[in-house]
């Protein structure tokens, strides 16, 4: 049984931010690349990155030959020593990941090894081609990628990578012949070029949230990194945001490793009198939180983890009086809604008058407070006084049981750039809840964390923010209830 390389990598710009992964399997022998993965995730950590980045390399090595050992190569030493079992894995985002990438081939088959970054370079590569296909609003293509190309170089031995080199694009069938007679030991050096990897194969191991998401400068490059705190604030748009029925304060600072000094960084588009004249047509979010359910008046905890209520008799009505006025105002174009039942109920009362589809949105739902789920404020108090404590000093910290303000936002703003990149131009009418519009209104406007709880938000009232593809954002209506009066 003869063996087959894979290396792999990810990075974010922001940290978390705009998030992508790069993996190449290689020819041992020869050097040669046999399928290449890269993929935009939405927002992200690096260390999420470098995790995926490892799956999506793991996945194509297998469809390629299910029965080769592997010897994987990343310059995340993070990675390589919790994959290697030296190193525990704490954070909760990796910990899923880690699990994926142990069970796709028998522990037995792969190794790990520590490589330097300029030993990793087409993995980099790979990765940041993938983030600047999503800085654009879209994602990698191995037609495009010249990652091959550039980091010919720095993998001796290989007479493969000149650059005259032809690609082989999404032919699949031809890196699992190369990689079977690699295993075979009848592989050849050739002058053709890398051979890419199917669409599905590329895109081996899929967007959380992120991400989906997600969504951007290089794969991380310092040999030992910190596990980061998911909810650290960033000028690209992924603090935490809450709820109106908590008031916590900003994160504390992450211990971030360093960047490459030469790691390009993502300046921030201008705004104001600086920016851009023409910036074209925006993707518009018109942002309405559902009617009321039987516990909105009464405050009680409710996300996504409780009873998921149904629109009472007043919420009804909201919901008939927000869907005449939109049918008045005529824009809306699409409607996506959160899954749970008080979102779908109200968005459906206003498509049928708009005579549109209804998609749902996973990342588009409440918070998750646990065992809070439809107690008071002073009932949790009462129960749960130092997890509540805990709660509002930090966006990292969880309700009993439940999920974070800073894990709602990362999905949030991955929901945020994956729905801005497929409706460009478009107005798009999202049915969701409080923390998921006080987030996108507070990333819009780059405001600090204290000023989520300086903003009031109303059952069914309506917010708007326009996205303009320059990255910039603009706030246009905060909890218009005029529908109601």
């Amino acid at each position: 049984m003869r063996e087959l390389i894979v290396e792999a990598d990810g990075g974010s710009r922001g940290n978390p931010g705009p998030a992508g992964y790069g993996a190449v399997v290689l020819d041992p022998v020869s050097g040669e690349p046999l399928v290449e993965a890269a993929e935009y995730i939405g927002v992200a950590t690096n260390n999420v990155a470098e995790y995926k980045g490892l799956v999506a390399g793991l996945k194509a090595a297998r469809e390629l030959a299910p029965e080769a050992t592997v010897r994987v190569r990343m310059d995340s030493k993070l990675v390589v020593e919790q994959m290697s079992g030296r190193w525990r894995i704490k954070h909760p985002d990796m910990k899923p990941l880690a699990a994926e990438a142990a069970r796709i081939f028998p522990p037995s088959q792969v190794t790990y090894e520590w490589i330097p970054r300029e030993r990793n370079k087409h993995a980099d590569r790979l990765a940041n081609e993938a983030m600047d296909a999503g800085k654009r609003g879209g994602q990698w293509q191995p037609s495009t990628s010249t990652a091959a190309l550039d980091a010919g170089g720095a993998r001796p031995g290989s007479g493969i990578l000149d650059a005259g080199a032809a690609r082989v694009v999404g032919d699949a069938a031809a890196g699992a012949a190369k990689a079977r007679a690699a295993l075979a030991g009848t592989a050849k050096t050739s002058g053709t070029g890398a051979a890419a990897g199917a669409a599905g194969t590329a895109a081996a191991s899929g967007a959380v949230g992120a991400a989906g998401t997600a969504a951007a400068s290089g794969a991380t490059g310092a040999s030992v990194r910190a596990e980061t705190a998911a909810g650290a604030p960033v000028a690209s748009g992924t603090a935490p945001s809450a709820s109106s029925a908590a008031s916590a304060g900003g994160p504390p600072a992450a211990a971030v490793a360093s960047r490459d000094a030469g790691r390009t960084a993502t300046a921030a588009p201008p705004v104001g009198w600086a920016a851009t004249a023409d910036l074209g047509a925006p993707a518009t979010f018109v942002l309405l939180r559902h009617g009321e359910t039987a516990l909105t008046p009464e405050k009680r905890f409710s996300g996504s983890g409780g009873s998921d209520p149904d629109l009472s008799p007043v919420g009804r009505r909201q919901a008939d009086a927000v869907a005449a006025a939109l049918a008045a105002r005529g824009t809306v174009q699409e409607i996506v809604s959160s899954p749970l039942a008080r979102c779908r109920q109200t968005a459906a009362t206003v498509a049928a008058r708009l005579g549109l589809d209804v998609h749902v949105d996973d990342e588009l739902r409440e918070t998750d407070f646990g065992a809070w789920e439809g107690l008071t404020f002073a009932e949790v108090r009462e129960r749960y006084p130092d997890d509540m404590d805990a709660w509002l000093a930090s966006p990292d910290a969880a309700p009993t049981g439940g999920e974070s303000f800073a894990e709602v936002a990362l999905r949030v703003a991955a929901a945020r750039d994956r729905l801005t990149a497929r409706h460009a131009g478009r107005t798009v009418l999202l049915v969701t809840h409080v923390t998921p519009i006080k987030t996108l209104v507070r990333l819009a406007l780059g405001a600090p964390p204290e000023s989520l709880f300086r903003m009031e938000l109303s059952a069914a009232s309506v917010s708007a923010v326009a996205y303009y593809r320059d990255g910039n954002a603009s706030v246009r209506l905060l909890n218009d209830t005029s529908h109601l009066r």
